[in-house]
């Protein structure tokens, strides 16, 4: 997939994940704010989002592309819900994604798993 940029303010959750931060929010596919796509990005200059599904190939021991999307959801969901993180309630953000997985089924009330890299703004 080319690279796709996206820019806005949510909530982003960031928390580490093996040798990884990794960054979690929701974009929607509409004005209507569903929250259906769900964008899990690592906080890295270099990254290119690749290292996620490594881990849930090694790690979480799935080898299918739908089997790997559920469990990087799944990690960036428990993070935000026990919060093993920090969570940024508006922070403004830029995502640069090279990955865009449609869902079988919905799934942590996701359509869509985008995964790249993301630049949060500096708090003022």
């Amino acid at each position: 997939m080319p690279l796709t940029e996206l820019a806005a303010s949510s909530r982003v959750t960031v928390f580490p994940l093996e040798r990884l931060t990794v960054a979690y929010t929701t974009h929607s596919r509409d004005r209507r704010g569903l929250g259906d796509i769900g964008l899990v990005t690592i906080v890295d200059e270099e990254s290119e989002g690749d290292e996620l599904w490594c881990l849930a190939r090694d790690l979480g021991g799935r080898a299918q592309g739908s089997d790997q999307a559920r469990w990087i959801l799944t990690q960036a969901s428990r993070a935000r819900v026990v919060k093993t993180g920090t969570d940024l309630p508006h922070a403004k953000w830029t995502a640069y994604i090279r990955r865009r997985f449609v869902l079988d089924a919905l799934y942590a009330n996701h359509e869509v798993l985008m995964t790249g890299r993301i630049v949060l703004a500096r708090l003022e």
